[in-house]
């Protein structure tokens, strides 16, 4: 992408003429920190994958039970 030294030099030029020299560091540890969260997912999904599961909470027999056989509503009649 970058040829030579200059273009990343004037790249960071203007970087620093856009964002100013005190939002540097707070810019710098924002991207960090949306890198480490973007790892840290990468890894859950990786580790999901490899356990063969997915991240659904596990029913109860109860639960799955009920969830199987729907609930019969019948109308009433208003006279």
């Amino acid at each position: 992408m970058f040829s030579g030294p200059w273009q990343i030099v004037l790249l960071l030029v203007v970087i620093v003429l856009v964002f100013g020299s005190k939002k540097l560091p707070e810019l710098a540890r924002a991207l960090g920190k949306a890198k480490g969260e973007f790892k840290k997912g990468t890894q859950e999904g990786e580790r999901l994958l490899a356990e063969g599961g997915d991240d659904k909470p596990k029913l109860t027999q109860q639960e799955s039970d009920a969830k199987s056989t729907p609930e019969v509503v019948t109308p009433e009649v208003v006279k």
